[in-house]
């Protein structure tokens, strides 16, 4: 039989711990059941060719600096239920409200700090606390208007939102690409069940994008800036751009005069009203941060500041972002809007904090350590596969600087089928919906699922072995 052999030590999306189809995975389980092992490979192949021909690829450092990657995508689906769904996007939305005001907060009247909600030391060591960001009311009170957070389930069934992230998240377009790719190779999947949706994202964010305009023009200009060729995320900044029929630029693209930003054209100079930016905040503006960066736009702070350009996500909202922070997200979801958290956190310490320090120093293994201003699994150690001089050095880095450090036990993520060179295997797994905030929100139906493809393997980003999986949002048929 198809599925002789298959067992998880954990929580599987698609089976059972007897092997039985999770009721929204039944067709999809049959389908792949009724096609067999060599057609499977087949339409993976296919798959592949697809990959090749439209050129979707992901940047990994090399040693002579960015290698472009064909994208990593396993053809056997993540199926989650409708009726789960609609959980997750409710507790998704609120905590981008609560964030939202949060940020908002800290560079206005920081009530949070003097109720004691955050700590005062937390927001003064903030590495993405802005203070030219100071004063600031963007529009709609969102700061944070494209948010993807992690989510991860555990061995329990569980679903746990790991981080957020908030100042340039990245991986919509493959998320998008790999509905197209799935639509092609398994057409029969959806003609045979209904298969929420993915594929309106970007029309809503350029409608997002649209509505934060602050000059009264019918069509307002908006651009998506971009770091250059060299950025890893390169691929997907082409890509939204042309979707979203924008232009791509690049900071010596801008130029600011008189507090208005215009981009140069062969016609002359053109304003710009919104810009969709890519950069992070310390390169976005060389007058207002890093003043040796080439890859911004001197000015580009004051446009923003005097209300002639909007910016999204707005500069400074990667102080919620900070790891630490997140540790205090569900006391500020209660604090802000008067509700109990709808996805809880995963249980983190916080190693500033002697004692809390002390329990995770005393026994490295059970715990994975952060440092809580990185992206893309930068600097993250998992005890449990670390060798004995990883832990040493993560140990004197801790005690070295333990602001800069949060633990949290290991999550047994959960697993899925996984078409590897000896057939189909359980791989460890995780979750990013996006979410869109302006003057109302949307969280994509699913999202981009990441797969470590090495056995045993917990970390799932692409620059370190990781790979990806369409993600169908079903209606189950008897259940979740």
């Amino acid at each position: 039989m198809f599925w002789t052999g298959y067992s998880s030590e954990t929580y599987d999306e698609l089976l059972t711990r007897e092997g039985c189809p999770r009721p929204a995975a039944k067709d999809a389980i049959d389908f792949i059941e009724a096609l067999g092992i060599e057609e499977l490979r087949s339409r993976q192949r296919a798959a592949t060719a697809e990959i090749r021909a439209e050129g979707i690829t992901f940047a990994v450092a090399g040693e002579y600096g960015n290698l472009d990657r064909e994208w990593p995508f396993d053809v056997i689906p993540r199926v989650m239920s409708a009726h789960e769904w609609e959980r997750i996007d409710r507790g998704l939305k609120q905590r981008l409200s609560a964030l939202n005001c949060f940020i908002e907060d800290l560079y206005n009247d920081q009530r949070a700090v003097k109720d004691g909600a955050l700590p005062e030391h937390v927001l003064k060591t903030s590495r993405f606390f802005l203070e030219p960001c100071l004063g600031m009311h963007p529009r709609y009170g969102v700061w944070a208007h494209i948010c993807g957070s992690d989510l991860v389930r555990d061995a329990n069934g569980v679903v746990y939102v790991l981080e957020d992230n908030l100042r340039v998240p990245s991986g919509v377009s493959y998320m998008l690409e790999n509905r197209n790719i799935s639509k092609r190779v398994f057409p029969e999947l959806f003609q045979d069940q209904s298969i929420e949706p993915v594929d309106g994202y970007t029309s809503r964010l350029y409608a997002l994008l649209v509505s934060l305009s602050a000059n009264h023009v019918s069509q307002p200009k908006v651009v998506l800036l971009t770091p250059g060729v060299h950025n890893s995320a390169y691929f997907e900044h082409c890509y939204l751009a042309q979707q979203m029929g924008i232009e791509l630029v690049e900071g010596s693209d801008l130029i600011v005069r008189d507090d208005r930003v215009y981009t140069r054209t062969i016609g002359g100079l053109e304003g710009v009203d919104v810009i969709y930016r890519r950069t992070a905040d310390d390169y976005l503006d060389p007058e207002a941060f890093n003043a040796d960066s080439l890859i911004g736009c001197p000015g580009l702070m004051r446009a923003w500041r005097a209300g002639n350009v909007a910016l999204a996500n707005a500069p400074g909202a990667g102080v919620a972002d900070d790891k630490l922070v997140y540790s205090y997200l569900p006391g500020l979801i209660r604090y802000y809007l008067g509700e109990d958290p709808i996805l809880p956190n995963v249980q983190t310490f916080r190693l500033f904090d002697d004692k809390e320090r002390r329990h995770v120093l005393a026994d490295l293994r059970r715990f994975v350590v952060k440092p809580v201003n990185e992206s893309g699994g930068r600097g993250v150690v998992v005890g449990s596969q670390a060798s004995p001089e990883e832990l040493a050095q993560c140990r004197a880095s801790v005690e070295e600087d333990p602001r800069n450090f949060v633990a949290q036990p290991i999550v047994q993520l959960s697993t899925a089928p996984t078409l590897c060179a000896g057939g189909i295997e359980p791989r460890h797994l995780d979750l990013r919906p996006f979410v869109l905030s302006g003057a109302d929100k949307y969280v994509t139906r699913g999202g981009l699922t990441r797969v470590a493809l090495r056995k045993g393997s917990l970390v799932v980003n692409s620059s370190q072995g990781g790979g990806s999986k369409d993600t169908f949002i079903v209606e189950s048929k008897g259940g979740a």
